[in-house]
């Protein structure tokens, strides 16, 4: 009888869901549906929607690139980058295709591409430091403010500060020397630029895995279901692959559905100028928020841009995750090296997004699945920076090079 309860498998014991949250979060996103269907149109809700599955598997997967990192950079153990690998490579196989085609049934369809020059290098190294500082990325800030964070919620309001001022100084650092857009597509043609990105990606993982195989001498393997059946769908954890392969998809709904890849922190920048705004300071009259499309975002109600209806969703998604899983525990307490880590890495995250074209999201994940060479310069630079803020981590009393 002892052999066979050994072989049985370790569950957690059954959820039980906030009943609170969960009631606030669900009437939250249907009732956000229903909202903006009716102020805005129905693709607008559609994007809301999608951002709530967003949500819910980034919480449910405890899909972030900041502890993914740290882990491969203090423990060698590389399962997080793999997955983050994985995602990107089956989003840019039906992403690149797509993009070239430049429609799809009359929608138009557009890569996230951008310039690479000296501000993505300063931008990225800033964001990378930042999120390890702040406790999270551009996602991971919003599902993790979802679950109940009050720390990520500091994080969150510093970041949108950062993004208002990254605004303020974008037209300065665009005259820095940059090489323009360079597209893969364009460059090596369609084929040729799908294959190199796998193999690019590829190289990344296998790096990952010899790195954690000399380390421990075997790799981490993706953990079983730790509730019975179907019910970890609902209540979570997934494993990371699963929760990677549901972001690329959604990644590439947002795309047929906004005619864009699935970014964040532009709406960061829009929340934030249109409070300065409301308060009299004058940014309609800052140079990037004149130009057409920005003047028409700022004056125009925030459930029109794509990127902030996305985020709202994010946020409701991971909250109604959290909350059925009976793990909706917001913590008011915070440590004041704590609250002045996420505040500096609040404002670095948000100015270096803005420099940089974007976060982990829409500059590494959507850049890279787009071919745009911008996203692997962000990623290179990103990493650095994240590097030296592991390093600091401890200067505010958080983890750094010493495991938990």
């Amino acid at each position: 009888m002892s052999d066979v309860a050994l072989d049985r498998p370790s569950y957690l014991p059954a959820a039980i869901s906030d009943r609170g949250p969960t009631l606030v979060t669900g009437l939250g996103l249907i009732l956000g549906f229903i909202a903006i269907w009716y102020l805005v149109d129905l693709r607008q809700a559609s994007l809301f929607a999608i951002g709530g599955g967003l949500g819910a598997a980034l919480y449910h997967g405890a899909f972030g690139f900041t502890g993914g990192w740290r882990r491969m950079v203090v423990e060698k153990r590389g399962r997080g980058m793999r997955a983050q690998m994985l995602m990107i490579g089956v989003t840019a196989i039906a992403m690149m295709p797509l993009i070239a085609a430049g429609n799809l049934g009359g929608q138009p369809l557009v890569g996230a591409l951008a310039p690479v020059g000296v501000s993505v290098i300063v931008g990225a190294t800033m964001f990378g430091l930042g999120m390890q500082l702040g406790g999270g990325c551009g996602s991971g800030t919003l599902f993790t403010v979802g679950g109940g964070s009050a720390r990520m919620l500091v994080t969150l309001a510093f970041f949108i500060v950062g993004a208002v001022l990254g605004t303020a100084h974008l037209p300065f650092w665009l005259e820095a020397p940059s090489l323009g857009v360079i597209d893969a597509r364009v460059q090596f043609g369609l084929p040729a630029a799908i294959g190199l990105t796998i193999i690019a990606l590829s190289l990344v993982a296998i790096v990952t895995a010899v790195i954690e195989k000399r380390a421990h001498g075997n790799l981490e393997p993706e953990p079983a279901p730790k509730r019975p059946g179907w019910s970890w769908l609902l209540y979570g954890p997934w494993p990371l692959v699963g929760a990677g392969l549901v972001l690329a998809i959604l990644n590439i709904a947002t795309l047929l559905v906004a005619g864009h890849p699935w970014s964040i922190t532009y709406g960061f920048g829009l929340w934030g100028a249109k409070i300065a705004d409301a308060v009299g300071i004058p940014v309609a009259t800052w140079e990037f928020w004149t130009w057409p499309a920005q003047a028409q975002a700022l004056n125009s109600s925030v459930l029109t841009d794509n990127t902030s209806v996305m985020d709202f969703g994010i946020i409701l998604g991971a909250g109604l995750a959290a909350a059925l899983a009976g793990k909706f525990a917001p913590k008011a307490k915070l440590p004041l090296g704590s609250l002045i880590a996420a505040a500096v890495g609040g404002i670095l995250m948000g100015y270096g997004a803005r420099l940089s074209f974007g976060c982990n999201i829409g500059a590494l994940f959507s850049g890279i699945a787009s071919g745009s060479l911008h996203g692997w310069l962000w990623f290179v630079c990103a990493f650095v920076g994240s590097f030296i803020g592991i390093w600091a981590r401890p200067l505010f009393g958080l983890d750094g090079f010493a495991k938990k």
